[in-house]
This record gives C-alpha cells, sequence and structure tokens, in this order.
C-alpha cells in the first residue's frame, strides 16, 4: 500500500553524523545521507540560509531534501551548520562570521565530499548560502551550483564574473514574492553570467513553505537529469516520522525583530 509523502517523512537512507574540520581550524557538525541499496547518482552540498535568523542545516526545504532524496532520486545528501550555528544535530564551533570566514566551511564541506568520493558534487544555496556559493564555490571538483532565493548581498558583481568566466552551470530559483530579489530584478542582475538559469518560482516566498516539492523537483532536473521528475509524492515501503516540534523555535517569525547583518568591509 503507498502512503502519501507528508513534511515530517523520512524514507530509507544510510545518514551518519559526520564532522568537518576547517583550514582555521573549526569543526563543524553535519549529516551525510545516502541511498541505502545503491551508489549515488550525484551530491548535492546544502549551504543554509542565515544563522542569525534561524537557517541552519535543518531548514526545511533541507530537511527535506535528507529524508526524501536519497530514496527518490539516488542523491547524496551532505548538511552541516555553518559556524556558530545550532541544530537538532549540535553546534558547529566558532562564530558567524557574516560570509567572511564562511569560505572556510565551505571549503571544508566540499573537501569532505571529495575524500569521500561522492559523484557530480553540486552546491544548493538557500538565501545566505546562495552568497556563499557565489563567493566561495568555484572550486574545481564542483561541477555547479543551484541558488533558492539568493538575495545577492554579500556576494559583488566581481563574484558573478567570475562565474561567468569558468562556465560552470548555474540554476537560481526566484520566488514570484520574495522579500529580497524577485524575477524581474533577478534577470537583470543574473545577465552579467551567460549561463545562468533563472527561474521563477510563480507563487513562492522567500522561505518556499508549500512548495518545498517543486523546489526538490528542479534541483533534480538539474542536478540528476536521468531521474524523472516529478518525484513520487508517495512511497511503497517503510516510512518513519520526523519530529517537527524540534524546529518550531526556527520559524522567520521568530527572528522579525533581528537586525539582518551586513557585508563586512574588505
Amino acid at each position: 500500500m503507498s502512503n502519501h509523502i507528508r513534511a515530517n517523512s523520512i524514507l530509507p537512507a544510510k545518514r551518519e553524523d559526520i564532522e568537518l574540520h576547517t583550514a582555521d581550524g573549526v569543526t563543524l557538525v553535519g549529516e551525510l545521507a545516502v541511498p541505502l541499496d545503491r551508489e549515488p547518482v550525484a551530491t548535492i552540498v546544502c549551504l543554509h540560509p542565515l544563522p542569525t535568523h534561524g537557517g541552519m542545516m535543518d531548514s526545511h526545504v533541507f530537511r527535506k531534501a535528507a529524508w526524501r532524496l536519497p530514496a527518490l532520486a539516488g542523491l547524496a545528501v551532505l548538511r552541516f551548520n555553518t559556524r556558530g550555528t545550532s541544530s537538532v544535530r549540535g553546534t558547529s564551533g566558532g562564530t558567524f562570521s557574516g560570509a567572511a570566514d564562511e569560505r572556510f566551511d565551505v571549503a571544508a564541506a566540499i573537501e569532505y565530499a571529495e575524500f569521500a568520493d561522492l559523484p557530480d558534487i553540486w552546491l544548493v544555496g538557500w538565501s545566505f548560502g546562495t552568497d556563499l556559493t557565489l563567493m566561495y564555490g568555484l572550486e574545481p571538483g564542483v561541477t555547479g551550483a543551484v541558488l533558492l532565493s539568493p538575495p545577492l548581498r554579500f556576494s559583488q558583481p566581481a563574484h558573478l564574473d567570475a562565474w561567468a568566466a569558468d562556465g560552470k552551470p548555474l540554476t537560481a530559483l526566484i520566488p514570484e514574492f520574495d522579500d529580497y530579489l524577485r524575477p524581474a530584478e533577478a534577470a537583470t542582475r543574473f545577465a552579467a553570467i551567460p549561463q545562468a538559469e533563472v527561474v521563477p518560482m510563480p507563487g513562492a516566498k522567500h522561505l518556499w513553505v508549500g512548495d518545498a516539492e517543486k523546489v526538490l523537483d528542479e534541483i533534480v532536473t538539474r542536478v540528476a537529469p536521468s531521474v524523472p521528475t516529478p518525484l513520487p509524492r508517495t512511497w511503497d515501503g517503510p516510512m518513519e516520522t520526523g519530529d517537527m516540534n524540534a524546529y518550531a523555535d526556527r520559524t522567520v517569525a521568530a527572528f522579525a525583530d533581528v537586525e539582518v547583518p551586513q557585508p563586512l568591509e574588505d
């Protein structure tokens, strides 16, 4: 009998807690989820939203990616907390530095994926994570990137120029009602990267509430084009249920009065 895949459904995968060790001596906590019964066809490294505004490795789109994509799409999903960030998994060492020292965090995650022999590594950044992707993601071992709700707050035109020159594939999913960058402006800003694909997402907002399935479909279409999409919305095998209460205090509403940090001066 098929069961509907719900927001808190956890499909079978091999999941292990991991630690990343940065070049500047910080230990980061994370998780690697891989398919249970086969080698992964590709890998996504998830870079989460602003930790000062509730962002973490368990932010809902990434949580659902780790809970579903190994089984539904054969993907390896690597999630971690950037420096100073806490989640159910634990708290990473170091202190949030407004996209400066986080360069070491991105490098450590990519290095871990490479040493683990994970195939076809893609970065998937969300909000603050998109800035980290644009600023620090152009590593030789990275195939390309998918950006969710990019605000283009910390990244600079020079970073876009570097992606343009490199030629790696880049897709930006832009919510119709985003708080920071909407489709028309995004098309103009990302025109600096000829190979960039800007995808307007009708009806969506910055946090993708109610739209996680659409986002996962778009990610899989780019990262693993041999996998049919839309992904199944039902599952015939065993399925666990995650504890949603663990994340109740990490919604954006709880951070409504917290000032958004500005880019650090060089």
